[in-house]
């Protein structure tokens, strides 16, 4: 039986060795609608916040009630380089035209060898707002694309 404690693995003839488990913010993929995106430089807005209300209650001055409201998910932001695949400017297209066309997606994290750690999964997904490239002719920079979706929450799943 193999037992954890920072960083290292115990094996069962007591012999301890490192392992690799940890997750990488440079290693991750995109998945949307169980396909697999590739080439995204950055993802932002993996963030969940629990709203509360702050209650007080008379003669009691030491302390003031906080009570959970609510949670807010903030929109998440993909960003990558653009390619001739047409996909994120069609699917914020329909936005515009209608009708919206939502859909489910993960960011799914990696180790350092490429094995998935992780994944933070979304739902009921659509685009709010493309951003194209900025031209620039005195540049040489990779042309970037960026894409604003709302979504009804992230649910993570971190099994072991």
């Amino acid at each position: 039986m193999a037992k954890k404690r920072a960083g290292l693995q115990k094996t069962d003839k007591g012999k301890s060795r490192a392992f690799h488990n940890i997750a990488t913010s440079f290693k991750f993929w995109v998945e949307i609608d169980d396909i697999f995106v590739a080439g995204f430089s950055e993802v932002s807005g993996l963030e969940a916040e629990t709203e509360i209300e702050e209650y007080r209650e008379g003669g009691v001055n030491g302390y003031v009630h906080k009570l959970p409201k609510g949670v807010r998910f903030p929109n998440l932001v993909l960003r990558k380089g653009m390619t001739y695949s047409p996909a994120l400017w069609n699917w914020y297209e329909s936005t515009i035209d209608g009708p919206i066309q939502r859909k489910t997606g993960a960011i799914v994290l990696q180790t350092v060898d490429g094995k998935e750690f992780g994944r933070w999964s979304f739902f009921d997904a659509y685009p709010v707002r493309w951003t194209g490239p900025t031209l620039d002719a005195s540049r040489s920079d990779v042309a970037f694309e960026q894409i604003e979706i709302a979504h009804s929450g992230l649910y993570g799943d971190f099994e072991e």
